[in-house]
């Protein structure tokens, strides 16, 4: 195991997903944000079935990043409850684990 992660949450619109990767890698809080477009979803939302084209971001980051990585989604997103659900990277190729080191975390974050 490393102390890689992927970290995922979902935006209402492509603007929003673009603001928030954007802040995240100025922040030096991701190495990387994929934004996959158009995802459907389906969800449960207070007691309803609701479904919602979404974009999906797929963060790239450390485990000493993620906190400060998960305030800063909960104050830049627009939802009541952003998803944010951070996965470990078991294993990877070590020049790409290593540029995520080096491209995260090299100096102090910012506040929102």
């Amino acid at each position: 195991m490393t102390d890689k992660r992927l970290v995922l949450t979902t935006c209402g619109s492509a603007e929003e997903a673009r603001r928030i990767a954007q802040e995240l890698i100025e922040r030096r809080l991701a190495a990387c944000v994929n934004i996959v477009p158009q995802i459907e979803s389906v969800y449960r939302w207070q007691g309803e079935v609701e479904s919602a084209t979404e974009w999906l971001l797929i963060i790239k980051t450390t485990a000493d990043a993620f906190d400060t990585l998960r305030d800063a989604i909960g104050k830049l997103h627009s939802y009541d409850v952003p998803e944010c659900i951070q996965i470990a990277i078991e294993d990877g190729s070590a020049a790409y684990l290593d540029w995520i080191t080096n491209s995260v975390g090299q100096t102090p974050h910012e506040t929102v």
